[in-house]
């Protein structure tokens, strides 16, 4: 569960993560959320993920360079491609740009 203490934990860190939007509106079809199934495996992790209490590693983070991916998004991505087999971080990589569920 998210408590109120984490909200603005990940207020005020959160200028050093990039926005995540999964509501983007794309040429065709019009949404991201369009594209998968209700049921999809990719809509039950981000549902898990998002009820993680992900503090520690937002807490953690040194916030150096340039914006960084927000670790619920990380952790999706990781989750998700244990549970579709795909273990290679290079292969991760690969399918952040060429599958839309894993992303």
């Amino acid at each position: 569960m998210v408590s109120g203490n984490l909200q603005q934990t990940d207020e005020v860190v959160m200028s050093h993560f990039r926005q995540v939007d999964r509501e983007t509106g794309f040429l065709l079809p019009p949404s991201v959320d369009e594209w998968l199934p209700d049921r999809h495996l990719a809509r039950f992790v981000v549902e898990v993920i998002e009820q993680l209490d992900l503090s520690a590693f937002v807490k953690a983070y040194r916030g150096s360079g340039s914006a960084s991916y927000h670790p619920s998004v990380l952790l999706g991505l990781l989750v998700y491609g244990y549970s579709t087999g795909v273990f290679s971080s290079r292969k991760l990589e690969r399918a952040s740009y060429d599958s839309v569920p894993a992303f």
